[in-house]
């Protein structure tokens, strides 16, 4: 961790005036890239920073601290990391994907779709005769895509002779963006976490080698507890700048209410009061985030493990993960409101930018809704209903049937 604190320095540099000017991090991410922060997940063997589940979610944490941003940018790269290691664990050499990691490639989301069915998109990936496929789509939410080199695609896979085109199962195609028919537009207008990138992207006859595409079942199974830890610590990370912003501007502050408990700000009962329940929130909700990502580097220890020891391991992470989406979610929103009561109206000038803590903590508890991660949570604790396996709009799929690591499987090896 240490380590990484001049490089976290270095990214914070300017990220009040990107939030103001409604700039893209892109020199941010051009040196996370170079100091090999993509790579963190790669084994130390091969180049990369052998880091576990939990030192990357500790580093999630510190990196939000300094720019919300960044690390949901990295959410869709981190995700196929993840996808690379536990595919190369059961025998299928990754390597090459990992040497592109290490030489500071990225990989960007592009995933959802603007009213598309569900489990079902619109995107499509058509066989040619040569083995290879040609993709044709447009992704929205593409977070990341804009700085990265490859995308992450759910595409559905056409069939010849299919009038309609519709098969199932879909698959994951992994596209260099580089390639002249792939086009990103920066269109995100949300009013949080403006500096993600999470716009539309576009293919237009895109080729994709064979070997770069996935059938969809065959992703890493605690993909949906993964993506959902990297925004608990999204989340963890900008309640701590809050906490940091306004334990600065209390020390600092001179003028207080007329009716106030003391002259001072800082001497305050009640404001010493509000900013401790600030700073337990953040510790409520560090504790937390890691505890879901304990749970989640379980299932990523266990690449090897009889499928039925699998499954057990990923319905407990998803649990954690939803339980603590809850809990972070709440405390989280509250303290980044919360910080206005101690500094008064002055505290909404727009160059202070203080509401960005809220703006953005309240886009990204936005991803999954508390209250449906509560229903999770209670059918699981009355009923032992399982929790869903994949997020989509108005459809859930359960449980993954986990392959055997033993029996012949395949991934994306070039």
């Amino acid at each position: 961790m240490a380590e990484w604190a001049p490089v976290l320095a270095a990214v914070g540099e300017g990220a009040l005036e990107r939030e103001l000017a409604g700039e893209l991090p892109v020199e941010a991410v051009r040196l996370l890239k170079a100091e090999g922060f993509g790579a963190l997940r790669v084994p130390a063997a091969l180049g990369g920073g052998g880091v576990d589940v939990v030192g990357l979610t500790r580093l999630w944490v510190e990196l939000a601290a300094v720019d919300a941003n960044l690390p949901q940018v990295f959410r869709g790269h981190f995700a196929l990391v993840e996808d690379r290691l536990w595919h190369h664990a059961r025998s299928s050499d990754q390597r090459v994907w990992f040497d592109r990691f290490v030489a500071g490639e990225i990989a960007g989301n592009a995933w959802s779709e603007v009213g598309s069915d569900i489990d079902l998109p619109r995107t499509v990936l058509r066989p040619r005769a040569d083995g290879s496929y040609r993709l044709d789509g447009t992704k929205y939410y593409t977070t990341g895509t804009i700085f990265a080199e490859w995308a992450d695609v759910h595409a559905r896979v056409a069939r010849p002779g299919h009038p309609d085109e519709v098969e199932e199962p879909t698959a994951i195609a992994l596209v260099d963006t580089r390639d002249a028919g792939v086009r990103v537009t920066d269109d995100w207008n949300g009013f949080g976490q403006r500096g993600t990138g999470s716009g539309t992207t576009t293919f237009d006859n895109v080729g994709v080698p064979a070997d770069h595409v996935l059938a969809f079942e065959d992703r890493f199974p605690h993909q949906t507890a993964f993506y959902q830890l990297n925004l608990l610590a999204t989340l963890t990370g900008i309640a701590r700048a809050a906490l940091a912003d306004v334990v600065e501007a209390a020390r600092k502050r001179t003028r207080n209410f007329s009716h106030a408990n003391a002259p001072r700000v800082r001497d305050d009962a009640q404001v010493l009061a509000r900013v401790g329940e600030i700073a337990a929130a953040v510790y409520a909700a560090e504790a937390a985030t890691l505890r879901a990502a304990a749970s989640v580097q379980a299932v990523a220890d266990a690449a090897t493990a009889t499928p039925d020891v699998v499954a057990a391991l990923v319905e407990a992470a998803e649990v954690e993960a939803s339980t603590a989406q809850v809990v972070v979610s709440e405390l989280v929103l509250r303290a980044t409101s919360d910080l206005f009561d101690v500094l008064g109206a002055s505290a909404t000038a727009r160059p202070l930018a203080l509401d960005r803590h809220w703006r953005n903590a309240r886009t990204v508890a936005s991803h999954n809704p508390r209250m449906l991660k509560a229903r999770v949570v209670g059918a699981y604790a009355v009923n032992g209903t399982p929790p869903p396996y994949a997020w989509s709009i108005g459809g859930t799929r359960r449980r993954q049937e986990w392959v055997d690591p033993r029996a012949p499987h395949e991934g994306a090896t070039s």
